[in-house]
């Protein structure tokens, strides 16, 4: 991290990340929600699972190093090995859940993750070898939106504008 960065900085640059997104769910609206076809097959729902899935290890993983223990196991069943069986057990798993509970279960995880980042020192916080599975990148508000920015924002921007010419 920069010499610019501190653990309040972190947090507040989280928790912008967090605020645009919740904007954005917002613009599209729970009515469209569980609609299919913003990625394949996936509705805005599926995409907050998916997130919230891939977060919820991260989660364990900061919980874990809070502890100075290993890293928990994932969720998911050992024998997946890739992003994609991994994705596709996610999606099984969370596809037939309520809206609510898939949004609740993202703003839960997205608040233990706040709580887990509070809690470490500043100085271990920010030294980049101090997560192993960050593989020396140093912890940012962006890191933690990065996945969605790249993958998955792009599809459900364009979505909107989709359903905004429709309606």
């Amino acid at each position: 991290m920069d010499g610019n960065t501190s653990k309040a900085r972190l947090l507040d640059d989280l928790k912008a990340e967090q605020a645009g997104w919740e904007a954005l769910l917002d613009e599209i609206g729970e009515e469209h929600m569980t609609q299919p076809g913003v990625a394949g097959d996936w509705s805005i729902a599926d995409i907050v699972a998916h997130l919230t899935g891939w977060r919820t290890r991260t989660v364990g993983r900061l919980q874990a190093a809070l502890r100075h223990e290993p890293p928990p196991p994932p969720k998911w069943p050992q024998d997946l090995q890739t992003d994609d069986e991994i994705n596709a057990w996610i999606y099984a798993a969370n596809h037939d859940r309520p809206l609510a509970d898939v949004l609740s279960d993202s703003r839960v995880v997205f608040a233990q993750l706040v709580e887990a980042i509070d809690a470490f020192p500043e100085a271990e916080l920010l030294a980049p070898e101090r997560f192993t599975w960050m593989e020396g990148e140093p912890l940012t508000g962006a890191i933690f939106y990065s996945h969605f920015h790249e993958e998955h924002e792009p599809d459900m921007r364009a979505w909107l504008e989709k359903i905004r010419r429709e309606g």
